[in-house]
C-alpha cells in the first residue's frame, strides 16, 4: 500500500508540474529593425525546456519593399491574458494563448516604450519622443486622456503597487511621476547630470536608478526629496564608441530582491554588476556578452537575468545557461521581452520588460 501511495503521489506531483509552464515572450525586431536577430513577430520560448523555441505569433505584416517597424516596447497582463507590443506608430494587443489579435491601433505622434497598470486596465503610451503620454484603455485601445510633459516622451514604468507612473523623456534631466488616478504629474526627481535614458525603481518607490547620456555608469535619485543622491561611474573600463542608442550604458536592472544592480555596457559588450546593499552601490564584477548590451531585465522569480543579446544568465552563478535561437536556428536578440507563468492553459502571472525591484 505504501508503494502504491508513493507512486500516486509521484504521479500527482508530475501532473501538477506538467500543468504549469514558464514561457518567455520576445518581441521582434526588438533591436532597431534588425530582422536578422529574430525576424518579425512575438517569439515564444519554453523556459522549462532549455529555452526551446515554441512558436511565433504574428504582429504586423511587412509590406513588400518596405522595412519592418522597430518594436519599441512590450507589456503583458495576467488579468486579461493579453500581451501588448508597441512599434514606432502603433500598439497591437494579442491573446497570449491563442495568438489572436484583439486590437491594433495607430496613435498620433507614434508610440515608444509602454507600461501597463497592475490590474491590466490602462496603458501609459509615450509618444515617439513627443510632448506627451497617451493614457490608453488596454481592452480596446481608446485614448482616455493625455499628459503633456514636453520632455520627448520615451521610457515608462508603472509602479508595481499601481500608485504612480514614472515617465522619462529623452530631452529632460527630470524624471516625472504621475498619479494614475488623476493622470496628472504630481512630482519630479532630479535634475540628473544629463538627460535620462533607461531607468528602474525599487519596490518601495523610494529610489530611482537612471542611465544618462555621457555616463558609463548611473545615478540614483530619492523619490521623497526629489533629489539626486548618488553618481556612480564604472571603474576599469573606457566608454568607447557605442553601436546604438548614443548612450554608453543603455540598460539598468535591479534583481527582484534588490541586492544587486546590473548595468549594460554597449561598447565593451559587458554587463557590470553592483552590490546594491550599500549606497552608493559598489562595483563587484563584470560579465562578457556576445554583442552590444542594450537592455537588461530579470525573470519574476529573480533566478534568471535576460540580456538583449539573447544570452540568458543564471543570476546566482553569473553563468550563461542558454542563448535564444529562433525556429531556423538563428540567434535572437531583443530589448523587449518578458516571462509569463501559465497554469492549465491560462496565464496566471506576467513579468515586465523592466528590471524593477520587488522588495517592499
Amino acid at each position: 500500500m505504501m508503494k502504491i501511495a508513493c507512486v500516486l503521489a509521484l504521479f500527482a506531483s508530475f501532473a501538477a508540474s506538467a500543468a504549469e509552464q514558464h514561457l518567455l515572450y520576445v518581441a521582434n525586431p526588438g533591436t532597431r529593425n534588425y530582422v536578422q536577430y529574430g525576424g518579425v513577430g512575438i517569439s515564444v520560448f519554453d523556459i522549462d525546456n532549455g529555452y526551446k523555441f515554441v512558436r511565433r505569433i504574428p504582429t504586423w505584416a511587412v509590406e513588400p519593399g518596405k522595412e519592418p517597424e522597430n518594436v519599441k516596447g512590450v507589456a503583458a497582463s495576467a488579468n486579461t491574458g493579453l500581451i501588448y507590443v508597441s512599434s514606432l506608430n502603433r500598439i497591437i494587443a494579442v491573446n497570449m494563448m491563442s495568438g489572436k489579435k484583439v486590437w491594433d491601433k495607430a496613435f498620433e505622434g507614434g508610440v515608444d516604450r509602454i507600461a501597463i497598470s497592475p490590474d491590466g486596465k490602462i496603458i501609459y503610451a509615450p509618444q515617439l519622443e513627443g510632448p506627451k503620454w497617451n493614457v490608453v484603455n488596454a481592452m480596446n485601445g481608446d485614448v482616455i486622456t493625455s499628459i503633456e510633459t514636453k520632455s520627448a516622451s520615451h521610457n515608462t514604468i508603472f509602479a508595481a503597487d499601481g500608485s504612480r507612473v514614472y515617465m522619462a523623456g529623452l530631452k529632460s534631466p527630470m524624471l516625472s511621476i504621475a498619479d494614475p488616478k488623476t493622470h496628472k504629474v504630481t512630482a519630479q526627481v532630479g535634475p540628473f547630470d544629463n538627460v535620462i535614458r533607461p531607468f528602474t525603481v525599487n519596490g518601495a518607490n523610494t529610489l530611482v536608478y537612471v542611465n544618462i547620456n555621457g555616463l558609463l555608469g548611473f545615478e540614483v535619485g530619492d523619490v521623497k526629496t526629489g533629489k539626486k543622491i548618488a553618481h556612480v561611474e564604472v571603474a576599469g573600463y573606457k566608454q568607447g564608441t557605442v553601436k546604438r542608442h548614443g548612450c554608453p550604458a543603455h540598460g539598468i536592472a535591479l534583481t527582484p530582491d534588490e541586492k544587486e544592480l546590473w548595468l549594460a555596457d554597449c561598447a565593451n559588450e559587458t554587463i557590470h554588476i553592483f552590490d546594491n546593499t550599500v549606497m552608493p552601490p559598489k562595483q563587484m564584477q563584470s560579465l562578457k556578452a556576445r554583442d552590444c548590451v542594450g537592455w537588461l531585465s530579470f525573470s519574476m522569480d529573480g533566478k534568471t537575468a535576460y540580456s538583449s543579446t539573447g544570452e540568458i544568465f543564471d543570476a546566482a552563478s553569473k553563468k550563461i545557461i542558454a542563448t535564444l535561437k529562433d525556429e531556423e536556428g538563428h540567434d535572437v536578440q531583443s530589448e523587449k521581452l518578458l516571462d509569463v507563468t501559465v497554469v492549465n492553459g491560462k496565464v496566471t502571472k506576467a513579468g515586465n520588460q523592466f528590471g524593477v525591484g520587488a522588495k517592499k
